[in-house]
Order: C-alpha cells, then sequence, then structure tokens
C-alpha cells in the first residue's frame, strides 16, 4: 500500500499554537495533522469535569483553525464510534491507516506521554521528530547549563538570569552606555506584594471576561457531563477562553482592569472570591493559545506607561519569565525519578473531602468548593490551604498530585508537578524551595482579614482542645516531626525555637490531638 502522508504532525491538547515548531516545513499537500480525544487523559487522574471540558473545547476550536488554515487535520473525537481509548493505540491506528513516512511533534509536557509516542513510533519503525517548544522563553539545555553544579536550585538567582537575558524590566545605568540594572533599583518587590484584606474586605473586584459556550462547547460540556457522571467538578458556571481570540481578550482585560491591584492583593484570601485580581491567563498559557512572550510584554507596557505600579508589574512578570520557566526546567531535568520524591517521608492517604469540599474547616470548604465548582483557584489558596493542610498531615506527596493534576483547568504535568512536590509538599529535599512553606491557621486568618476564621468551629490561635485548629494542631505537630531537619534550616530555625518553649504535656496533647485527626476521631465534616 502506497504512503499517503510525507509527515504526520502530533498535536497534544496542551500544543494549541498554529506557530508551533511541529509545523515549520508543513507541506500543506503532503502533510498532516493528527489530534485525538481519547478517554484515558481523564482517567490516569480522575480529572475534574471543567478541566477535561476546557481541553476538548479548546482541542476542537484548533482543529477548525487548523482547517481553516488549509491543513489536513485527522481528529478522533471522544464520543466516535471505535475510539481506542488511548493516545498510543489511537496514534498506532492513524499509523496503520495513512502511513506516514515519519512522525513529527512538539515537545509535550508529560513525561510519560512522551514515553508512550517514542514506543508507538519505534514499534511501527518511525522515526519520531521532537522539535523544541519555542513557546518558552528558554530551553531546557539552557536550564541543564544554569542548573549545573549547582546543590540548590533557587528561582530568584534564575529570574535574575533571565531578566538580563531578554531585557526586561531592566533601565540603562546613567552614564554607563552598556550597564543595566533592575527597573526600581531591585529585582523583587514581594516586601510590597503581601498585603492582607481588612475586615472590610477587598470592596470592589473588577470581573475578567467571561466567554459564553459557542455550539462547539456546549456540545463538549453535554458530553463530558454524561461521559464523566461520576467525576468531581461542575461545568455550570464553565466560561473560559477556548480560543486564541478568546485569549486575547482575557489577557487585555487582565492588563487594562486588575493588574493595577494585583502585585499589592496578591497574596490575599476572601470567601467566595475566587478570581480578586488575580490573571487567570495560567489555562491559556499552558494550553499555547497565549504565548508568554506577549503577555511578559504587554504587563511591562502598561508599566512603561505610567499605567500600573511597578510592583504590580514585576510581581506578575516574575511568575511567568521566573517561576513558569523555573519549574519547566526542575520537571524535565529531574524526571522521571522526580515522581518518586518523598524526603519527608509522608503516607497518609488523601482526605476524602479534597474530592467533595465537604468539610467544616471554613477555608478549605471555600479553597476546594471554588476549584471543583471552576476548576481554578489562586496560589496561596492552593499554596497555603489546600496545599499546606495535605502537607501538615503527612498526605503521600504522589496523591497530592494527582489532585491537583486532576482539579485544575491549567495543570499540565510539567508545571503542577514541580509546584506541588517541590514548592507545596517539600517532598524533593530542598531542591527547588529553601524550606517547607508551613504555617498555623493564623496566616489563614490574617491573609483573610479574619473572615475565613469567622465562619469556622475552630479557633485559630488554638493548638489542643475541641476547638483546636486543625491546621494549627497538625502546624506544631509537623514541628515536633521534623524537629531536627528544620532546626538545621536558617529559614524555619525560628519557628523551632518557639517550638522548644512547649513543655512535654502540651507536646503530647499537641501529638494526641494531631493523632487522632488523621484517625478520623475529630470530626470535621461539613454541619449543613
Amino acid at each position: 500500500m502506497p504512503r499517503t502522508v510525507r509527515r504526520l504532525v502530533i498535536v497534544l491538547g496542551d500544543q494549541l499554537d498554529l506557530d508551533a515548531a511541529a509545523f515549520d516545513d508543513f507541506d500543506a499537500e503532503q502533510d498532516a495533522v493528527w489530534m485525538a480525544e481519547v478517554a484515558e487523559e481523564s482517567t490516569h487522574v480522575w480529572s475534574s469535569k471543567p478541566r477535561t471540558a476546557l481541553f476538548l473545547a479548546a482541542m476542537r476550536h484548533f482543529a477548525e483553525a487548523l482547517r481553516e488554515a488549509g491543513r489536513t487535520v485527522h481528529y478522533t473525537r471522544l464520543d466516535d464510534a471505535g475510539n481506542l481509548g488511548g493516545l498510543d493505540v489511537e496514534l498506532a491506528a492513524a499509523v496503520e491507516r495513512l502511513q506516514p513516512e515519519a512522525l513529527v511533534m512538539t515537545a509535550p509536557g508529560d513525561a510519560r506521554v512522551l514515553q508512550s509516542l517514542r514506543e508507538v513510533a519505534a514499534a511501527h519503525g518511525l522515526p519520531l521528530e521532537v522539535h523544541e517548544d519555542r513557546h518558552f522563553f528558554g530551553t531546557v539545555r539552557e536550564f541543564a547549563a544554569h542548573a549545573k553544579g549547582r546543590k540548590q536550585l533557587r528561582m530568584e538567582y534564575f529570574y535574575r538570569e533571565m531578566r538580563r537575558r531578554h531585557d526586561v524590566l531592566m533601565e540603562r545605568l546613567e552614564g554607563n552606555g552598556s550597564g543595566h540594572q533592575p527597573a526600581g533599583g531591585q529585582w523583587n518587590f514581594d516586601a510590597d506584594n503581601r498585603e492582607a484584606f481588612g475586615r472590610e474586605g477587598p470592596g470592589f473586584v473588577p470581573a475578567p471576561p467571561r466567554f459564553e459556550p459557542d455550539a462547539i462547547t456546549r456540545e463538549v460540556l453535554v458530553l463530558v457531563n454524561e461521559r464523566f457522571a461520576a467525576h468531581p467538578g461542575d461545568l455550570a458556571s464553565f466560561a473560559w477562553p477556548v480560543t486564541r481570540a478568546q485569549a486575547l481578550v482575557a489577557l487585555r482585560g487582565f492588563i487594562d482592569d486588575r493588574l493595577a491591584d494585583f502585585g499589592r492583593w496578591q497574596d490575599a484570601l476572601w470567601p467566595n472570591e475566587p478570581l480578586l485580581w488575580h490573571s487567570q491567563l495560567s489555562a491559556a498559557l499552558n494550553l499555547k493559545l497565549l504565548n508568554p512572550r506577549e503577555v511578559v510584554a504587554a504587563a511591562e507596557a502598561a508599566w512603561r506607561a505610567g499605567r500600573v505600579p511597578l510592583a504590580s508589574a514585576e510581581g506578575f512578570i516574575r511568575q511567568i519569565l521566573g517561576w513558569r520557566e523555573y519549574v519547566r526546567g526542575i520537571y524535565w531535568t529531574q524526571m522521571p525519578g522526580y515522581l518518586e520524591r518523598n524526603e519527608l517521608g509522608a503516607h497518609e492517604p488523601l482526605p476524602a473531602f479534597y474530592w467533595t469540599g465537604r468539610t467544616s474547616m471554613a477555608c478549605l470548604a471555600d479553597a476546594i468548593g471554588q476549584t471543583l465548582a471552576h476548576g481554578y483557584a489562586h496560589h496561596i489558596q492552593r499554596l497555603m490551604v489546600t496545599g499546606l493542610y495535605a502537607l501538615l498531615f503527612g498526605v503521600d506527596p504522589k496523591a497530592v498530585h494527582a489532585w491537583y493534576l486532576a482539579v485544575y483547568v491549567d495543570a499540565v504535568e510539567w508545571v503542577e508537578l514541580p509546584n506541588t512536590l517541590g514548592m507545596s509538599q517539600a517532598a524533593d529535599g530542598g531542591l527547588m524551595a529553601s524550606k517547607p512553606y508551613i504555617a498555623s491557621g493564623k496566616y489563614i486568618e490574617r491573609m483573610s482579614g479574619g473572615s475565613l476564621c469567622a465562619r469556622c468551629r475552630f479557633k485559630p490561635g488554638e493548638r489542643t482542645g475541641e476547638r483546636a485548629c486543625p491546621f494549627t494542631t497538625l502546624y506544631w505537630d509537623f514541628l515536633m516531626r521534623h524537629e531536627e531537619r528544620l532546626a538545621a534550616n536558617p529559614r524555619t530555625v525560628m519557628q523551632v525555637q518557639n517550638l522548644r518553649r512547649l513543655d512535654a504535656a502540651e507536646r503530647e496533647r499537641i501529638q494526641a490531638r494531631a493523632a487522632a485527626l488523621r484517625q478520623g476521631a475529630v470530626d470535621t465534616a461539613a454541619t449543613d
């Protein structure tokens, strides 16, 4: 049988970029694109309905954009008769049918997927050309060069290097034709970006653009509700951008309406406020509907035009040019072994309420409820509410990783895994973060202006007794369980010194209540 396709270009659900490297030298007469929706991508972790719906809706819209650009697209839908359910078997079937001379793809964001597709290519004797992902500012090789010889990988130093290399938020030094300094004379404005709301709350919060589902998206929502009825999450409020045009509208809305106050309030919490001044652009970025260069450029231009404070622009740009690039480098230089790291020896199962939001702990009920309703929670809710509780409780980091990967619409493994294992769960032995991010319930009380704790039956200032906040009990228990390790860390030694002021009887009471929490003997179920 003669070959009908010269190069079959594989496009995954997080590669929705018409300018991707895989399309270089695309010949519309000889080449074709292959895309497939498969159940395995929603079941290898128990993917939430919003996450699955976003991927499928964006993929279907992108396939239409490819066809409009004159490219042949071989597309398998989830509800097609005979769908084999996995990327590997669907690709194998396509290879048998189309007989391509070569397979081509942009580097994926998941090591599991890359290995699976390589095995398909090898089994059919075909070359698999994996092209560099130009979506990012830097390459994995560049990050590896940065990391070489370093015992610890600190984002701050990498971020400064990226600022210099890409000339972002830099100013020319007076009287020096070649020298540059960071805008405002400092690299990091974190100290200006950690305000909490007072008891009066956030006040008016500008609403981000909403994208009402069109016919393609509505069809996906029906399919997901039927096919994945038992999966967590809800689609009633689904309004995420699913096309590049919509993503550009979302970017402009953030720059115009919310970036100015983003920095000041980026760490603040408030009940029933899942969005606040956050950008909600991570999903569009991770699907490749937006390019990080245009996002960074837009934020910098807003500052240079005097429309937003430098602290807000810098805080936002650091998340993209610094943190996002940094975690990608961590992922690809540390996998596959990174997934197995569990430095703190945590082995508890994930509490069941993470999948339902039904708990009387007000902060967790709020953050998880928002997550299930929208597929979204902002970074402090993830790090210092859901992530913090799992860390203090001692949940197996792989179980925490599976939950984060499942429930958030912006979750792709390259970005989610290092954030979870390294930053949130401190499971990588300090490779990524210089200390475990631990705090008691008093932190949540402070950052929410007391609003979350006021509606909770537990008291953040109490570590033992019936009203003791589980966060606070588990915080002190965590200090005891890891006392030696934390005492050796300059960034946590003060917390250990506070611990050592407790007498033996108080320590025993804390440990007893922590054990009761883990055994389910303390009632933390929803009370309604």
